[in-house]
């Protein structure tokens, strides 16, 4: 097992990453409050994981309420959520009883929402099993739900008091989940870690099939870059913005398409692609990089090629992103493989000649 520490003032916790971690409630029971857990998860996740964590938690006289979510990006919402505060309601639920998170992305962010909000606030554990929440989701403490103008427009900076990381958990994971996960991965070589970015060429093979070693030196380094960050910049007021790279195109693609038909990851790996080309467009780095960036996505078995959806449909979605300030949009732009920037200074002719192709 590998421990990182996402290092905040009187508030920091560890992440935990390893085999067998389902197996350890030593991990999540040291950190509850009282021995009364809600745990969130979904019609997916559920079967596959809930019953081994909920005896082993019992077994550590641990009382469990269950919460089945629908399965399905298209249910990050209110509707899903409300159904999440009934369950804390009609159980009694109190200020010290702790929200987990067992599943993706989706129940991580629907989970730590209702734990910020119930009760103003209950403590949450993230027990991520899909190789996205892994390394992107359920660290740094983002917590929201998707509106028909915009994902995760509506939520709350909410840190977790842990997370445990199960990489036996992605065994069961589809190839196309994984793929979406090895994106977020890919996106942190890319802004932060040339070494890293070459690493993940030289290896990706050994991701796909899910090469234990390989698996947990990504997650481990994806996560690390993100905790750094995170501790500099909690609130996303400066650099946590490079983090999302790539996220203004993909969520624009997310929300036109609806909810669900392309994977977050899938989204965001397009969006990598718009967003190189677009540094490309502005004489920030060459062909070469953009193309290197290509390819390897293509590699993971991800879309590099964006849906048309039009300049005008494009620029209105994006116009409705969390980075945008007094009505101008920021872009995350690449210097070089392994160094980002935040830019407000983007052409109009610019962006218009990368989207006039998306």
């Amino acid at each position: 097992m590998q421990t990182l520490t996402v290092a905040l003032e009187g508030r920091s916790y560890p992440i935990h990453i390893g085999p067998g971690l389902l197996a350890r409630p030593d991990l999540i029971v040291g950190r509850l409050r009282q021995k009364k857990v809600a745990l969130v998860t979904n019609s997916t996740v559920g079967p596959l994981y809930a019953a081994a964590l909920r005896r082993a938690l019992e077994e550590h006289g641990v009382t469990v309420m269950e919460i089945a979510l629908p399965d399905g990006e298209q249910y990050k919402s209110w509707e899903t959520l409300n159904g999440i505060f009934d369950a804390l309601l009609e159980n009694r639920s109190e200020r010290g009883t702790t929200v987990i998170a067992l599943g993706g992305g989706v129940v991580g962010d629907l989970a730590g929402f209702a734990a910020a909000v119930y009760q103003r606030g209950v403590p949450f554990i993230q027990v991520p099993t899909t190789l996205l929440a892994q390394v992107d989701s359920a660290v740094g403490g983002k917590t929201a739900v998707n509106h028909p103008l915009g994902k995760n427009m509506i939520g709350a900076f909410y840190q977790p008091v842990a997370v445990v990381a199960d990489t036996d958990t992605l065994a069961t994971l589809p190839r196309r989940e994984l793929a979406a996960g090895i994106a977020e991965v890919v996106k942190y070589g890319i802004i932060q870690d040339a070494g890293f970015f070459d690493w993940l060429d030289a290896n990706m093979d050994r991701l796909l099939n899910r090469e234990a070693e390989a698996l947990t030196y990504a997650i481990e380094r994806s996560c690390a870059i993100k905790a750094a960050i995170v501790a500099r910049d909690e609130r996303e007021t400066g650099d946590r913005a490079l983090l999302n790279y790539g996220h203004t195109f993909g969520h624009a693609i997310e929300t036109a398409l609806g909810y669900g038909e392309w994977l977050h990851g899938e989204a965001v790996a397009a969006g990598m692609v718009l967003a190189a080309r677009l540094s490309r467009q502005l004489d920030l780095i060459g062909a070469p990089e953009v193309k290197r960036i290509t390819e390897l996505l293509a590699r993971a078995g991800l879309p590099t090629a964006a849906p048309d959806l039009g300049v005008e449909r494009y620029l209105e979605l994006m116009g409705h992103d969390k980075k945008v300030q007094g009505g101008r949009m920021r872009f995350i732009l690449v210097k070089r493989l392994g160094e980002a920037f935040i830019s407000a200074e983007v052409p109009r002719a610019a962006l218009d000649a990368v989207l006039a192709h998306a």
